[in-house]
């Protein structure tokens, strides 16, 4: 729907690193959506990051609460950046998968 969408996970960094990366990575999209998923100690974290000028369409709270499902937690935030933890970081492809397949939905 020309959003520039980027999902994928980052091995070995805590969830403050998670988001430092979202802000680096959404800086060079200039304009998109970044969902970033990492695991530690046997759990998920996953960080939605929307730029401001699509969260009329798109809500990164409402993002991240259907994704954590998958990774079997919660999560919300704001509405251009959100976080959620889960128990089962073995689903985080299945996350990002779903990621793209909800961003693609929500623009249509």
């Amino acid at each position: 729907q020309g959003v520039p969408v980027l999902a994928a996970e980052i091995e070995g960094v805590d969830s403050h690193q998670l988001r430092a990366h979202s802000d680096l990575l959404l800086e060079k999209l200039g304009s998109g959506v970044v969902v970033l998923a990492a695991r530690s100690e046997g759990k998920a974290t996953l960080l939605v990051k929307i730029s401001k000028e699509l969260t009329d369409r798109l809500r990164a709270g409402d993002l991240v609460r259907e994704l954590a499902q998958v990774v079997g937690g919660k999560g919300g935030g704001r509405p251009d950046m959100a976080q959620a933890g889960g128990k089962l970081p073995e689903n985080i492809p299945a996350a990002l998968e779903k990621a793209y397949e909800m961003v693609g939905d929500a623009l249509s």
